[in-house]
Formats: structure tokens, sequence, C-alpha cells
């Protein structure tokens, strides 16, 4: 067996905007442990000290001794670059490796104006505070590729996991989505990704699926005859009939006021929850059980409407805590956790 279906939420935010930087909307998060001791967890955010008007993200950081309370770290640490037409409004949901040479690549989704599909990006640090962005994409689709998750395999080589979309005439600024789902690209460099054939992973036509895939993270087997297990998170569409604002990532005129404009549309009816899917060869996809969910509109909780873009971290023992983007009904958005045993918080 993989990780087991049953996590325990843990109380309170793990993080929230609480600067200029950060105020508006806070999401995706990327756990990663630092060598020298602690926990680093990188996020997108927004907030009105954005580096430029049109600017929908950026990727910011924060440190954690124990991986429960974790500070702010000051400035930036990946923002759009407004001169490349597929980076050039958002970068979102960080994830990261290790090097050969002992620094550290980061992987992330890149958007520019609605008429260019989501792309996969790069970004190389020797400290992981000071970054420096890898010209070129490390991975494109057919359609839009986003929300990028890193997996280091046993030979020395690397898989991403992402969500797909493919659209019809018209393209991702108005064409319908033909088809979407979990799809798995390699690589031997940590550059040049491959993808593999046929999704890993599609919606079923459910109405929790309804409004597809937003992130999925691969575990390996951690003994012989285990299973690989995937962490996915899905949308559900709004009820029939109704009317959703236009999006800011559909609509450049919204940018200047991207944060309350996207929260409008995650507000609209929409819900998000976090599934378990197991494996036995890492291709082949059996689902599992909804194993984070809020209680719903106008319910209490933090996650009650949004719960998705979780990010997980060994805690040792066998055990792992998943760090993941929630949202309650007055729309503010942070970053909560869950463990898959009881560990005492503090």
């Amino acid at each position: 067996m993989g990780i087991r279906n049953s996590w325990k939420k843990e109380e309170g935010w793990r993080l929230t905007g609480s600067r200029p930087l950060d105020s508006a909307k806070l999401q995706a998060p990327g756990i990663v442990r630092v060598p020298e001791g602690g926990f680093r967890l990188f996020y997108t955010a927004v907030g009105p000290a954005k580096p430029y008007s049109m600017c929908q993200g950026y990727i910011l950081s924060a440190f954690s001794e124990d991986g429960v309370f974790f500070e702010p770290e000051p400035g930036i640490r990946m923002a759009p670059q407004p001169e490349l037409a597929h980076m050039a409004l958002r970068v979102i949901a960080p994830t990261l490796s290790r090097c050969a040479d002992g620094r550290w690549r980061m992987y992330f989704e890149s958007r520019g104006d609605a008429t260019e599909p989501m792309v996969i990006c790069s970004a190389i640090s020797e400290d992981m505070l000071d970054w420096q962005h890898e010209p070129g994409i490390r991975l494109k689709g057919p359609g839009s590729v986003r929300a990028p998750r890193y997996l280091p395999l046993s030979d020395g080589r690397g898989r991403l996991f992402c969500c797909g979309i493919e659209y019809g005439a018209g393209g991702p600024a108005g064409g319908e989505v033909v088809s979407e789902g979990v799809l798995s690209a390699n690589s031997d460099d940590g550059l040049h990704f491959e993808l593999e054939p046929s999704y890993r992973l599609e919606p079923l036509s459910v109405v929790r699926e309804s409004g597809g895939f937003s992130a999925a993270q691969v575990v390996p087997p951690t003994a012989s005859g285990d299973d690989w297990t995937m962490l996915y998170s899905a949308w559900q569409d709004v009820p029939e009939g109704t009317v959703v604002p236009v999006h800011p990532s559909r609509d450049s005129r919204l940018s200047e006021d991207f944060a309350a404009a996207s929260i409008a549309t995650d507000l609209a009816g929409y819900r998000s929850r976090i599934y378990t899917a197991f494996s036995r060869d890492g291709l082949v996809w059996k689902r599992g059980a909804c194993v984070i969910e809020g209680a719903g509109y106008g319910a209490e909780g933090i996650d009650a409407v949004h719960a998705e873009d979780m990010s997980l971290i060994a805690v040792g023992g066998g055990l792992y805590r998943m760090y993941y983007a929630a949202c309650g009904k007055d729309g503010h958005w942070g970053v909560a956790s869950a463990v898959t045993e009881a560990i005492q918080l503090g």
C-alpha cells in the first residue's frame, strides 16, 4: 500500500498574507526541506507591492524551523518577465529539485495573456533565495501544461507531473476544452523533458471532477510491494445556469485588480477538493478517496470552499505533511496543512 487515505487536518493557517507583497491573494505552495535545518515554503502571491501594474502573481518564500510556524522572507524569489510572451503576467506553483552540482532548480507554471498556452519554465539558485531565470521553456504541450510537481527517480532521472489541457479551435483564448488530465514527462538532465504518451489520470464525468484537475503530486513506493501514491486536486464546476465573472487571466484589462477579480470567480459556485490514486507502476492509476474537503459554501473552516494544489514532504517514520491552498467562505486564500498521522502542533 502507498500513503493511506486517512489524513488529519491541522488547526489554523500555516501561512497567510501579511504584507504588501502577499496581502491580496496567496496560494499554490511548494515545500522543501533545507539541508542546514528547517523548511522553506515557496508560494505564489500578489498584493499592492507587485512589481508592475499588469502583474498577476510572483513566487515568494517563508521559512520554518518546525514546518508549522512560518515567517515570510523578504523579497521576491521569481517574478514574471514582461518581455517574454509566455511569462509576461504570472508565475505560479513552484516545485524544487536538488541538482547534481548542489544547486537548486525551481520549476513553475508560466502564464502570458489569454492567447498564450501555459508552459513550464525554470530558475536556478545556489541558496534557494537568489534565483536566476533559465532561458527557454522546460515543458510545453499540444495545449497548456500547468502546476508542475517534480519527482526525482532512483536511476538519476527526473519526472515532472503536471496538468494538461488541450483546446479546440480558438486555442486557450476561446476554444473549448477537448481533453485534460494528469501528464508526465521524463528528463535526463532536468532541462529537457519528453512527454510520456497519454494521460496518467483523467477527470471522471462526475460532478465533483467536472471542473478538471488543478495539480497532482506523486510519491514513489518506500518499500517493496508498496504502491505509488498520487494526491491530486479537482474542481467542481458551478451549478448549471450560474453566471461566472470573467477570470482576469481571460481578460488582461482586469489585471490591475487581479486578486479581487480572481477571487470573485473562485467563489462563483466552484469547489475544489483533494483526492488520492494508487498505482503499481506509476503509469496506470486507480482512484482512492477524497481525503481533504471543506464543509461548503456558508460553512465555517479555512478550507470550506477550496482545498487544492497540495505539496507533500516526509516528516519521518513513514509519515507525511501536506501543505495545500485553502479558501473559506470569505474568499481569503492561504496555506493550510494536514498529516497522515497525529503530529502535535507547536
